[in-house]
């Protein structure tokens, strides 16, 4: 069967160019030659074949792509054409001729004419002669079968519906494409047709030179681009991908219940616009149960606390991440009351530490109020959160002054991604029903109640508990039901997006004593929901869920019960629960909504049985092939294997089938066990006859006794019989989850082994990882469009749910994405960004496995149980998606139908530490699961050659019956040649520090030890293990792509007891049939690096080698020979054979031995004259002995030499051991400690290159060194080459110094009036403004990663579309020389301080600068081990945990010295050189090694973030310094209750190096009872530091001045270090030329030559000239580099019991000055700077508008007795009053009333200093630091009952707004528009007079204006506020005048006709003369009515 295409032309092609066309069908493709220079037709004419094995369905397509070729650049795509097949199906045959398509899916004038013959053979499948496989010429043995790059694992392609119509992928024909040739391992059918067709298909592993051959020889045209052949594979292990067999995962040991150490730090800074009038607020903090609070703050709303906590916690991950943070502030609270709770933040702790760094910094909380989400905000916590993990360290953002952070809404503590208006939202968490719980009570209990009682119980009472975001609901308990149905919802309201990531769901069996959890589930929020544009609110369900933990027979105590609390992995099926989530976004506004956050449960209505999918019949086959490596205390019991799927063929209570009366009462489920006695009997016969003979499952294999292998491992003797289980099972259909995530997972998998090949490639630096990196990637973007294609296609399956629906819809978005991205980067992949890439692919990688991860459950995961005398000992879990069969072969498990190696591992906590690394059981094990219907090939994938065995039955027999177990008549002999190079870097399993390691090689039922090799970490074994008659069952052609897994176990011998386990790796031997040819390329095989693990993490790697030979007819004479030994001494130990073994070739290695340094005791014995061996491949030189190491640590021999034969492969080459000897009496030796030198290769020499970085000398070059950083731009730095001689001059600034003032400015900047006098300026000055540029680097930093991001972004956009090629930056030196120049710049930017800095501040004077380095030094200058290593010595046993954190215990001493080794003989140049002293071999020029006295200053800035060392929260912190014996205490000048103290110290001490040369620094909290307790400490190794090249001794300064704050430090002047550098760096130099030149070398440099001294004089100097080339060192050739400038460098402070969680950070610097030089100058002062006296003097003159409170007894009239209130420092505790003005009726208020505040004011930090005891039993004085806030408040004043508070305002003094003019401008906008209005400082106004708003909240929160006030500040220093006093209030000195108040402000009963009077003319004037108006017309109209009749008489009668 075939598929025949014959391109002919393509026509009416535009324009004139290369042209080639790619034919693509059933995911294959091929490729046409290229045409060259084509024009509008192309007649390619090329025929184009697929050999099929399954008929061409007919909506298959056929995929015609054409393209313009071009060699550098990607092609474009010109067209495409595809065609389904339907015709050609039915008719055989078809010419076509039609128009392309372009991208947008429109027609174009460009037609195809193509012909296409289908033949087939009659409808027989897939048999045909392998002559159909096209042949590679030259390639005898098909070894160049390749895995090519589609998605598929490379035994089926294609799949029902087709290939994708996606647009295929562009790009030069990748190899796989390069002709018809290549596919001699592919072969193309739908579906798995017969067992003969895997054959062939392991794909080999090719040599990278073997590769470029052979695509040399296929590349027909033009020769391929290397560049785009997509690597198959690069090492053995992972390649091999086969059909028969999948992986083993080779991590052992469960990671997730073991409990690690967590430090949660928070700092509550501040709370701000808390709702509520004058409260008293405290925070509390709450972690889970832990609660910790803040002190009170007296009534204010906007508190300032900056208060610490810590909290410890010992706890799994999982448990931590869960935990709820939760921040609330409560109004007054205090001892006798619990006060109200004014509003609540929280969060998981999860979402903390998964934040970058696991930390927010500064940003603020919005509180809501649980009981009434109606509410809004309730206020804004400000707090810094961090979550340290056991070896995170946490770097804390340098703090920076605080203006920023004021801005709440761009601050608020949300993670990246969440919507700053979060709203409510209602969740709902809905519990249907649950089945197949266990048993939760003994069954006596049972016995008693069915006697007493007479009726069988369940005997469970199960109910649901739901925890989310801290609360927690329950459904009702429903009693004794295994299959409880409660039809209820827990409903919890919390903002959305919540911040808590997961739902706890658990089920829990309610009991008198305690309620026990039964099974738990968590709902990762994350999954079920999408937040992007197109996503969804979280939902889920209905679906079951599965629950796994402990195994279900019951005991009253469970020791894996934590296992049932989802800790940990379950290790049994526990129940299955039917729920649903979804989520409803209130709408707050709306009036019937329920305002509280209360938990509720409310009843739901039933769902349908259908509602969760149609029920199938689901059958699971497994076979036992080998069980071997079984633990030997169980291996004299018989042991049989149990498999159980739910709770199906489990033999406690399982089920096997419901029976057809069940099957009424509750549709499939099927667990029960009422009838639990006739339904577990297996054979019963009329359970068979049911259903045409249905079969009973059999789930268990028979009992067999074990036999031994070795002394430690049993195997069962299962030869050539294999048992068989099977069972089947009922479950709803929800296949397509597990097919969906199944095709992710293989991309995924895929993915990854493509990257660690990647990787591998880099690490050890073979030819092109880039081509590698682009296979990769072409696999991802194929992989992506297939899963489109295929997880469309059945969107309407029964049971369907939303998630379902919206989880396909973002997948396939994201995969579609992913798949276009993929593409692009392909094409972006170039050499030197493969590392970049690398990691944006493995984000592509992290979020496949995401994706991956389906939260609704389906068919439970299958349980293998090793049972030995019925007790339960070992198990495997089997995620039930790895065995799923489908028709199509992407969606089926990567395990399914496959052998696969399972180790089998103990339960629960029993698993932890060394039981979890010891194998209990290897199995070989063959897994199927499908639906019943689909069985027919479940017995497909089994190795080949066996006979079907059958249970004998009673009826008569069907053939469908599966088999019990399976006879292999087919048996090949091998043998087996294990090459046991060498293992590198094992543990240390002895006390000594070493180990005495062997490994045991196992191979089926065999096993082999090498020999025992003592005292290494590096054995280097060189040892040939030979298995004879190694017999393996099943067909031989299988077993040579297949052969199974070997074993390796590395092992320490103990002289008793058992020997210890190091670790383990697994290894696939390459095998040789008889009939093949033992030669190249794939023998003999290459020696290879295997990593060894010991539970998790990794234990050292194994070098070594694995063949398989068959034993043919003619026996063992036809193998390859075996040498025999050739070295007499070792006996019958074969060595590995030459082809094998590496070449080796003569290496000389110097070894520079310096000293030894910090030497524990041996054996409580102080070591004395220690002696260091150094060995390396057998050989070695020994040290000179140290005579006495307490007088002298130092070696008196510093250079010896050894040779040594090593490999030329440098990968290959052994570590190198380091071992100290302490020489005792009568010539004993003990072992001190050892270390190993892994890698070798850093010590490699290699001689300097003659023509880089040493310019030519035939012109000098003139450095730039532009004086201000700002000038510079990117790209100033010119690189020139070696041969240039070309001057480049720079302006240089510095010429143009200002005569005074030592600020540098830019050009053209005016003289600034207000430039700070230099006097002012002190060390602190100049430490501020270099913090400020710390912080504008980071910031400029981070706004240039973000830019880079973006035009990433923008690139990635760009390209998507087509750009054309000249659009593209050439490869070539411009571009590279950018880049190098921006990354100097960089450097240089970073050591000047960012330009951007000065021009922002120009305004500000410019003071000199040191550098702030936010780390240590040696993290920035490598450790000092330019050429001085330190190597530290170990000794003691290797933890079993985390490896770093504890190898620090086990240090014993550091040996000093370095290594240098170089192939022989060495070429004679460099031993030509002036001045070589043969003697020191390569460490030329090194100083000598005696010992030597130094002045060491220690400065000690500050420390930040102190861990609390008291119980109030606080600390009283003071350092103590230690250097040898001499230890400076600073304990009196401790500084009271303070986290982040302010030292500000300088230490002196005398030290001789190399005796005392670690300096310690600590802080010690001060106590006044007991011992100071350790804070944390840090250690600096000084000996390093002052031989160091980079001249640490003392910071070279940023400018040269004699006098002022920045005087130089060091005794050395500029010019004197210059010469003494050149000197010993043999320069020429340095020349002072005129014009400010200096040359050195063959550098020019240029600066200025004059000084000013104290009285401003000026003089001539060299001095800036040579700081200059100081600066500039690292460009000089040859000797250059970085010398150290003036800086402080930040160091974290270790506390040895919280290891690698860091206590604080201290602030810091060292000089160091040898006593044999001129003694330097007093140390500089940095002592805190103290704060300045002032006086701030507040008039209040009158307040108007304010709001009336009282009403008056008599008259009912409102008024208000006014005064005002203010207060500068936070407490009150210096608050002022004004006097009352009573009873003001319109809100005025008139006051002539003076405050006087004295205070202290650090100018620099913008804070008050305030010093007080904090409680009456306080012992001392605590200093506080707060904002500069003048508070003023208005009050109505009563007699006998609280003053009412009205208003307040707050004014920070350094930005307020400035007051209105007049009472009528002023409004409430002036506190609400802050940020908009034009802000003044009292700091430099000095006095302002204005008015103010007083502002309140109402009942609806919102802010109201309360009053006005107009108040007068005027600011003073203490000096002048002495010289002028004032009084307070209206006293004297310079008293106020009265003010002029209305009199009835005196009370109205002392003088009433007063107070009547006011009534009468004020108040009620109108009122009165209105009254009076109406009785004058109603007196009128009373006399008018009076005196009407009679008139009207007189005139009627006419009088």
């Amino acid at each position: 069967m075939a598929l025949l295409v014959h391109l002919k032309t393509v026509r009416d092609l535009r324009g004139k160019g290369d042209r080639i066309a790619k034919v693509t069908f059933r995911g294959l493709s091929f490729y046409t030659c290229v045409l060259e220079n084509c024009e509008d037709e192309a007649r390619f004419d090329e025929m184009f074949r697929w050999p099929i094995a399954s008929r061409v369905d007919e909506n298959e397509i056929l995929e015609l792509q054409v393209f313009n070729y071009s060699k550098i650049f990607t092609n474009r795509v010109i067209g495409t054409f595809r065609m389904v097949l339907q015709k050609v199906a039915e008719e055989g045959q078809l010419e076509v001729t039609d128009t392309l398509i372009d991208d947008n899916n429109t027609a174009i004038r460009t037609s195809v004419t193509v012909d296409i013959k289908y033949t087939t053979m009659d409808g027989t499948v897939g048999v045909w002669s392998d002559g159909e496989f096209l042949d590679v010429p030259g390639d005898p043995e098909g070894t160049f079968q390749f895995e090519t790059d589609s998605l598929l694992s490379g035994h089926s392609h294609g799949s029902g519906s087709g290939v994708s119509p996606g647009r295929s992928i562009h790009g030069i024909p990748t190899f796989r494409k390069a002709g018809k040739g290549v596919f001699s391992a592919m072969k193309l059918h739908k579906t798995k047709s017969s067992r003969d067709d895997h054959k062939k298909d392991e794909p080999a592993t090719l040599d990278m030179e073997d590769l470029d051959r052979k695509a040399l020889r296929l590349g027909g045209f033009g020769g391929l681009d290397p560049d785009c052949i997509s690597l198959a594979s690069v090492t053995a292990v992972t390649t091999n991908v086969s059909n028969k067999r999948s992986k083993p995962d080779i991590k052992m040991e469960p990671s997730s219940g073991r409990p690690v150490d967590y430090q949660i730090s928070i700092t509550v800074v501040e709370a701000r616009q808390l709702v509520g009038l004058n409260m008293d607020p405290v925070v509390c903090v709450e972690i889970g149960e832990d609660k910790k609070y803040t002190s009170m703050k007296e009534s204010t709303n906007c508190p300032y606390y900056n208060e610490y906590f810590v909290f410890d916690f010992h706890v799994p991950p999982d448990v931590m991440f869960d935990k709820i943070l939760k921040l609330s502030v409560i109004h007054s609270k205090n001892l006798l009351r619990s006060g109200t709770l004014v509003g609540t933040f929280k969060l998981d702790v999860g979402t903390v530490y998964s934040q970058p760094e696991h930390q927010f910094y500064h940003k603020w909380a919005m509180l809501s109020d649980p009981d009434d989400i109606t509410a809004g905000c309730k206020g804004y916590i400000k707090c810094d959160i961090a979550v340290v993990g056991k070896g995170d360290n946490i770097k804390t953002p340098h703090k920076a002054n605080e203006t920023d952070e004021d801005d709440i809404e761009g601050n608020l503590l949300l993670p990246e991604g969440v919507p700053l208006e979060r709203q409510w939202a209602r969740f709902y968490v809905k519990i249907y029903r649950a089945e197949g719980l266990p048993k939760m009570n003994t069954s006596i209990m049972a016995n008693v109640k069915k006697a007493f009682i007479g009726e069988n119980r369940d005997l469970v009472d199960p109910y649901v508990q739901v925890v989310f975001a801290g609360q927690r609901g329950k459904t009702s308990v429903q009693k004794s039901s295994y299959e409880p149905i409660w039809n209820e919802q827990v409903v919890f309201t919390e903002m959305f997006p919540p911040l808590c990531k997961r739902i706890k769901v658990q089920i829990r069996d309610s009991d008198k004593v305690n309620d026990v959890a039964i099974g738990t589930h968590f709902i990762d929020l994350r999954k079920i929901a999408n937040d992007g544009d197109k996503g969804f609110l979280p939902t889920m369900g209905p679906a079951w869920v599965n629950m796994y933990g402990s195994t279900r027979h019951y005991t009253l105590i469970d020791e894996h019960q934590d296992l049932n609390e989802g800790l940990g992995e379950g290790v049994s099926f526990r129940a299955r629960l039917l729920i649903s989530v979804a989520v409803e976004i209130l709408d707050t506004t709306s009036t019937e909504i329920v305002s509280s956050t209360e938990v509720q449960v409310e009843t739901v209505s039933n769902i349908s049985e259908s509602a969760t999918g149609k029920i199938e019949e689901f059958f699971l086959f497994g076979s036992f092939l080998e069980a071997t490596m079984i633990d030997r205390k169980i291996g004299d019991k018989p042991i049989s294997f149990e498999v159980t799927i739910g709770n199906y063929g489990n033999q406690i209570d399982g089920v096997s089938k419901p029976t057809a009366a069940k099957k009424k009462k509750k549709e499939g489920g099927g667990e029960s066990d009422e009838e639990e006695s006739e339904l577990i009997q297996q054979n019963s016969s009329e359970d068979e006859a049911d259903d045409d003979g249905d079969l009973v499952s059999v789930s268990s294999t028979p009992p067999m006794k074990p036999v031994i292998t070795d002394r430690n491992y049993f195997h069962l003797p299962y030869f050539e019989k294999k048992p068989c289980i099977y069972i089947k099972s009922w479950w709803q259909d929800q296949r397509r989850r597990l097919y969906n995530s199944n095709i992710m997972d293989k991309i995924a998998d895929k993915m990854e082994e493509g990257l660690n090949d990647v990787q591998e490639v880099i690490k050890t630096e073979k030819a092109y990882p880039e081509r590698r990196l682009r296979g990769v990637l072409e696999e991802l973007s194929t992989g992506c469009n297939r899963f489109v294609t295929l997880a469309n296609k059945d969107q309407n399956q029964a049971g369907r749910t939303k998630l379902d629906k919206e989880r396909l819809k973002s997948c396939m978005r994201e995969m579609e994405s992913m798949g276009q991205q993929a593409k692009l980067i392909r094409s972006q992949v170039k050499r030197n960004t493969v590392r970049d890439k690398l990691k944006m692919v493995q984000n592509f990688l992290h979020r496949l496995r995401f994706l991956a991860d389906e939260p609704q459950h389906s068919i439970p995961d299958v349980f293998v149980w090793m049972m030995s005398n019925n007790k339960r000992v070992a198990y495997a879990r089997i995620p039930s998606k790895d065995i799923l069969y489908s028709i199509v072969d992407e969606e089926t498990g990567k395990d399914c139908g496959k052998v696969k190696a399972v180790f089998l591992r103990l339960p629960g906590k029993k698993g932890f530490g060394p039981a979890g690394w010891t194998v209990q059981a290897k199995m070989e094990i063959y897994l199927w699961l499908g639906l019943n219907k689909q069985r027919k090939d479940f017995l497909s994938g089994l190795p080949n050659g066996f006979e079907e065995n059958k249970a004998p039955r009673t009826s008569p027999c069907l053939q469908s019956v599966p088999p019990v177990s399976l006879v292999y008549n087919m048996k090949q002999v091998f043998q087996l040649r294990a090459h046991m190079y060498q293992a590198r870097s094992l543990f240390a399993a002895d006390s000594s520090g070493l180990s005495d390691p062997f490994a045991r090689v196992f191979f089926s039922t065999h096993s082999q030890v090498t020999e025992v090799l003592s005292e290494t970490l590096c054995p280097t074994w060189d040892q040939l293990l030979v298995f004879e008659d190694v017999e393996l069952f099943g067909e031989a052609g299988e077993l040579r792509d297949d052969p199974p897994i070997i074993v390796v176990e590395v092992y320490d011998q103990d002289t008793v007891g058992k020997a210890e386990f190091i670790g383990r790796t697994f290894a696939k031997p390459i095998t040789k049939m008889c009939d093949e040819h033992y030669g190249p390329p794939r023998f003999p095989p290459q020696l290879e690096y295997y990593q060894i693990y010991r539970g998790n993490s990794t234990a050292g790697d194994l070098l070594a080698a694995f063949e398989l030979l068959q034993i043919g007819q003619g026996g063992r004479a036809e193998l390859p020979p075996i040498d025999g030994p050739t070295d007499s001494e070792r006996g019958p130990i074969l060595p590995v054979p030459m082809g094998i073994r590496p070449i080796l070739s003569r290496y000389r290695i110097e070894v520079l031995f310096w000293g030894l340094r910090d030497l524990r005791r041996v054996n409580l014995a102080l070591v004395d004259r220690p002696r260091v061996d150094i060995e390396c491949a057998g050989r070695g030189v020994q040290s000179a002995l140290i005579q006495n190491y307490k007088k002298n640590p130092n070696f008196s021999t510093l250079v010896k030499w050894f040779e040594v034969d090593l490999p030329e492969n440098e990968l290959l080459h052994p570590p190198l051991n380091v071992r100290v000897v302490d020489c005792r009496a009568f010539g004993r030796y003990t072992l001190v400690g050892s270390h190993a030198v892994t890698s070798l290769r850093r010590f490699i020499y290699s001689p300097p290159d003659k023509t880089h970085n040493n310019w030519a000398s035939a012109g000098d070059v003139t450095v730039n060194m532009d004086a201000d950083p700002s000038v510079r731009k990117m790209d100033t730095v010119v690189k020139l080459d070696a041969t240039s001689d070309a001057v480049v001059k720079v302006d240089v600034n510095e010429e143009k110094e200002e005569k005074k003032k030592k600020k540098k400015k830019k050009k053209g900047e005016v003289e600034e009036d207000d430039e700070t006098d230099e006097s002012m300026l002190d060390w602190w000055s100049k430490y501020f403004a270099s913090i400020e540029t710390l912080m504008e680097i980071l910031r400029a930093h981070e706004a240039a990663l973000a830019e880079a991001e973006e035009r990433e972004d923008q690139e990635i956009a760009a390209e998507g579309a087509d750009i054309k090629p000249d659009d593209l930056p050439v490869k070539g030196s411009k571009g590279k020389e950018k880049s190098r120049d921006k990354s100097r710049n960089k450097e240089k930017k970073k050591s000047h301080h960012a330009g951007e800095e000065t021009e922002k501040h120009s305004s500000k004077p410019k003071v000199d600068e040191l550098l702030v380095y936010n780390k240590e030094l040696e993290a920035e200058y490598d450790n000092f081990e330019d050429w001085l290593h330190t190597f530290n010595l170990y000794r003691g046993k290797a933890g079993d945990d985390d490896e770093a954190a504890l190898d620090d215990d086990r240090i014993v001493g550091r040996f000093k010295g370095s290594m240098c080794m170089y192939k022989l003989p060495l070429s004679e140049e460099i031993t030509r050189e002036v001045g070589f002293d043969p003697n020191m071999g390569m460490f030329q020029s090194i100083p000598h090694n005696d010992p030597i006295n130094v002045l060491v200053r220690v400065f000690v800035v500050r420390a930040t973030d102190l861990h609390p060392a008291d119980v109030n929260g606080k600390a009283d912190p003071y350092v103590v310094i230690k250097l040898g014996k001499s230890e400076l205490k600073d304990k009196e000048n401790y500084i009271s209750k303070q986290l982040n103290p302010v030292f500000g110290k300088a230490f002196d001490m005398e030290a001789t190096f190399p005796m005392e040369s670690m300096l310690t620094v600590s802080v010690y909290d001060w106590d006044l009872v007991g011992t100071d307790d350790l804070i944390g400490e840090t250690k600096i190794d000084l000996e390093n530091r002052f031989y160091s090249k980079h001249r640490a001794t003392c910071g070279i300064a940023n400018s040269y001045s004699v006098h002022g704050y920045n005087v130089w430090r060091d005794p050395m002047k500029p010019s004197q270090i210059l010469a003494k550098l050149c000197k010993e760096g043999k320069l020429d130099g340095p020349h002072y030329g005129p014009g400010g030149r200096v040359k050195v070398a063959n550098r020019v440099f240029m600066g200025a030559t004059e000084i000013e001294d104290e009285n401003g004089l000026k003089k001539q100097t060299d001095e800036h000239l040579a700081l200059t080339v100081l600066k500039h060192w690292e460009e000089i050739p040859r000797v250059g580099c970085k010398l150290i400038p003036e800086h402080v460098e930040t160091r974290p402070l270790l506390n040895p019991d919280h290891p690698g969680i860091e206590q604080g950070r201290i602030e810091m610097w060292v000089d160091m000055f040898p006593m044999d030089m001129p003694a330097p100058g007093p140390a500089i002062d940095i002592s805190p700077r103290k704060p300045k006296k002032y006086e701030l003097r507040v008039i209040i003159w009158n307040t108007d508008e304010v709001i009336l409170e009282d009403d008056d007894y008599f008259t009912g009239e409102k008024s208000s007795d006014i005064f005002v209130r203010g207060w500068l420092k936070g407490q009150q505790e210096d608050k002022q009053d004004t006097d009352v003005h009573y009873h003001s009726l319109t809100g005025e208020g008139n006051f002539n009333w003076r405050f006087v505040y004295p205070f202290d004011y650090l100018m620099a930090e913008e804070k008050i200093v305030i010093s007080k005891k904090e409680s009456m039993f306080s012992w001392d004085e605590t200093e506080y630091k707060i904002p500069a806030r003048l508070t003023l408040q208005v009050w109505d004043a009563d007699h006998f009952s609280a003053d009412d508070f009205l208003g307040a305002i707050e004014l920070d003094l350094n930005r307020f707004p400035r007051g209105a003019k007049t009472a009528k401008q002023c409004s409430i906008n002036m506190v609400q528009n802050q940020a908009e209005l034009p802000c003044i400082s009292i700091f430099k106004q000095k006095r302002v007079k204005g008015w103010w708003p007083f502002v309140a909240r109402d009942e609806n929160d919102e802010m109201e204006l309360t009053g006005k006030v107009e108040a007068e500040l005027h600011l003073m220093s203490a000096e002048e506020a002495e010289k002028s006093p004032v009084g307070l209030g209206r006293n004297e000195p310079d008293p106020l005048e009265k003010p002029n108040r209305p009199d009835t402000t005196f009370l109205w009963f002392l003088s009433p006709l007063k107070a009547i009077r006011y009534l009468v003319c004020n108040r009620y004037k109108w009122l009165i003369i209105k009254m009076i108006v109406a009785l004058l017309l109603l007196m009128m109209l009373g006399l008018f009515l009076y005196s009407m009749p009679g008139y009207l008489v007189k005139k009627l009668l006419g009088a």
